[in-house]
């Protein structure tokens, strides 16, 4: 069987059909792009065809893009020799590509060849745009919930299979830069306006055929094969093009910083590709592409980002022998902020809520977030009245606790109070079904000590939601000392349902996520007490990239949450608790009600608004800033260093049991740069005998925090890597 088949029709129009055999979805493999090559052939060396229509044979959906494992693979095949490997490959996809646009038509006059439509039947991304967009005509289905676009910068590549030089030469660079460089999927109205495709359609195919019937020669032709092309917005040698790259130069170093090499390539690509002829401009598409590609850097996010994070939703720690645990109603308890996005996120995949809170008014209130939420999507036209009032008819909220009987799943978002807590899970075990599944949402608070409350501790589990919750794409679980597989199956299937992506992790104080991020806020705070000027740390944080710096997000998230948490560690861990000068600088704050954000006061002063407006000058008279600054790189290493030792020790204490839930949480946790593919993926990058060392100065210089970590030390002497030592398929060698 193969992936694309060609038929034939009474009105000589060819069917190329895309349907990857076994998959769900079509993504595109060496040998299949070799196929559409002969198809092509085949299609235009026939007399008896008039034209060619591309389109899929999975409804619903067109095309995913590439099988990036395809990637790897040619790597690992190269020897010596990998980026001549993949430039050759690359190449080759423009070959066939370009084969498919001049479509055998006559080089000079530019006539004679068969028109070639696309019906995009569904979602489109990667490389199944990059085809469509070879094409003469592209028409797509109006459904829409269907998505085209070119995503691949967000796995730290750019589109590489030519739709870099045709959009750009398309739209012009200012106009393309969003859509290459955020890599957001379009409706097909929004689509059409941005001229990713020709005709919207409510059936493509027959829209498609009827197009290439009476194409004219001149409908085949590309702007950028046609005589006296110019490249709208102005090519870098025009006065008006310059401004535009100038612009645009600005606008990617903005967004970036500069730690996304990706950005910067596909920039350079589209400048120097826009300075040639189009099939020049292929080659340095071509080249720039390889570039990326040998980036670790790319490597790391598309193995995080994409085939970690993909296996972790389909359920790769999920217990096997556990049969399917799909929540039908949920009870919520508490109806706060992290009650009510819980609900929200519950009711939108289809479930039953309860929303539990002390009285009717608070109950009302939470309930009221997702009345808020869909009111805002009907603004935006992304949701219709009817399904508001679906979502809030699926929705109950009472401060009864008999409504709970019948829930198959109880989350418990109440007060962060042990006691609270605990007298919560004994009024509701006594009402819910024995074989319901309780869930404490604690971002602190040990699961084995909660469960202690239980009469059930095998069927009590943690699930740790980000706030907000409904923007938030992770959700961390937490098992306890005595929590039972189906618990840990439950929880994956309900994080399956709301469509976020779950780790699982052992029990231990902070888990893994806020273990990792608490240090990175600690190491910032404890600079400025060091008098390094907050912008520099904020600035090299950003620089690294991540969304906010540590003084940032420490306003965010509240400084007197800060101090919450240093007190509750110093009481549990008594004489061990090590004495902190950002704990000081934190109290201090917090005597003063300087509390962030949420005070319109913290380490920023903000306007009647709420927005920032400068970082508070009083700081630096209680602080003030060092005559020399340190270095960006040295601020920049504490910051990253401060973390990752935490998720190797996590690793090392079997907190994570699986390397790759470690890099895909910290990158949709906190926002871990990106870039790196995650804390385990830095090291990798960097190599354990750096890391090693770099640890030794560290301590030498600002104290046993940043001690090497045994495994570390282990690993730095024997030349090991993480994903060399305890990815999936190392452990099964």
């Amino acid at each position: 069987m193969t992936d694309f088949t060609l038929s034939k029709d009474a009105d000589g129009v060819a069917f190329v059909t895309w349907d990857a055999q076994g998959k769900s979805m079509n993504v595109l493999t060496r040998e299949a792009f070799q196929e559409v090559s002969q198809l092509i052939d085949q299609a235009l060396n026939d007399d008896d065809i008039k034209g060619i229509v591309i389109t899929s044979g999975k409804e619903g959906s067109f095309a995913g893009g590439m099988d990036l494992n395809t990637l790897a693979t040619i790597r690992q095949e190269a020897g010596d020799e990998p980026a001549q490997a993949l430039f050759d490959f690359v190449m080759g996809g423009h070959h066939i590509l370009r084969k498919l646009e001049l479509a055998g038509m006559d080089p000079k006059t530019k006539k004679g060849g068969k028109p070639i439509a696309c019906a995009i039947n569904g979602t489109c991304a990667g490389i199944g745009t990059e085809i469509a967009l070879a094409c003469h005509h592209r028409v797509m289905t109006d459904n829409p919930k269907s998505k085209i676009g070119l995503p691949e910068i967000l796995l730290g590549i750019f589109p590489g299979g030519g739709g870099t030089m045709r959009y750009s030469r398309m739209v012009g660079a200012m106009a393309a830069a969003p859509v290459l460089l955020e890599g957001k999927m379009m409706d097909p109205k929004k689509a059409k306006g941005a001229q990713l495709i020709d005709a919207v359609s409510d059936d493509p195919v027959a829209a498609a055929k009827e197009w290439v019937l009476n194409a004219k020669d001149a409908d085949l032709v590309k702007p950028w094969d046609a005589k006296g092309y110019k490249m709208p917005g102005g090519a870098p040698y025009h006065p008006a093009g310059f401004m535009t790259f100038v612009g645009a130069s600005a606008m990617v170093n903005g967004k970036t910083q500069g730690a996304f090499p990706a950005a910067k390539a596909l920039l350079s690509s589209i400048y120097e590709g826009a300075l040639v002829d189009f099939d020049t401009a292929l080659k340095i598409e071509a080249r720039w592409f390889t570039n990326v590609l040998m980036n670790p850097s790319s490597s790391a996010m598309i193995r995080s980002l994409f085939l970690n994070k993909e296996a972790l939703e389909k359920g790769a720690v999920r217990p096997k022998d556990v049969p399917d645990q799909r929540v039908k109603k949920v009870g919520v308890l508490g109806a706060g902020m992290m009650g009510a996005g819980i609900a929200l996120v519950s009711a939108q995949a289809g479930m039953e809520v309860v929303l539990i809170d002390r009285d009717q008014e608070a109950a009302d209130k939470g309930k009221a977030y997702s009345e808020s939420y869909m009111d805002k999507g009907i603004k935006r036209g992304k949701a219709t009245p009817e399904k508001k009032e679906a979502l809030l008819a699926r929705i109950t909220a009472t401060p009864d606790l008999d409504h709970l009987k019948g829930c198959d799943l109880i989350i418990e978002a109440v007060f962060e109070d042990p006691g609270v807590k605990a007298e919560m899970t004994k009024k509701v075990e006594a009402i819910i079904p024995e074989d319901c599944i309780f869930a404490s949402n604690t971002s602190t608070l040990p699961i084995t000590d909660l469960a202690k409350a239980s009469i059930r501790p095998d069927q009590f589990i943690g699930i740790h939601f980000f706030s907000p919750v409904e923007k938030m794409f992770l959700v961390e679980i937490i098992k306890g000392k005595d929590t039972g597989d189906r618990a840990v199956a439950k929880a994956l299937d309900y994080v399956r349902q709301i469509r976020k992506t779950p780790i699982v992790v052992n029990d231990a104080r902070f888990f893994y996520a806020n273990r990792c991020i608490i240090p990175y806020i600690n190491e910032g705070v404890r600079m400025i007490a060091e008098g390094v000027n907050p912008v520099l740390i904020d600035n090299a944080a950003r620089q690294l990239g991540f969304p906010v710096g540590p003084i940032q997000l420490t306003d965010e998230t509240s400084i007197d949450l800060g101090a919450k948490i240093a007190r509750a560690t110093k009481a549990a861990m008594g004489n061990a608790y090590p004495d902190s000068p950002s704990d000081d600088l934190i109290f201090w704050m917090e005597e003063l009600g300087r509390l962030g954000r949420k005070a319109n006061a913290g380490f920023f002063d903000y306007d009647e608004k709420g927005k920032r407006v400068e970082y508070w000058k009083g700081l630096q008279d209680k602080y003030p800033h060092a005559a020399d600054q340190p270095d960006l790189i040295e601020v920049q290493e504490r910051l990253m260093f401060a973390q990752v030792l935490e998720a190797v020790r996590a690793l090392e204490e079997g907190v994570l049991e699986d390397i790759r839930e470690g890099d895909v949480g910290a990158i949709l946790g906190w926002g871990f740069a990106p870039w790196s593919g995650g804390p385990l993926s830095w090291l990798d990058i960097i190599g354990t005998p750096y890391a090693a060392e770099r640890c030794d100065q560290l301590a030498a210089t600002y104290g046993e925090r940043f001690t090497c970590p045994p495994l570390l030390r282990e690993m730095a002497e024997k030349g090991q890597s993480f994903y060399g030592r305890f990815s999936p398929e190392a452990k099964a060698a």
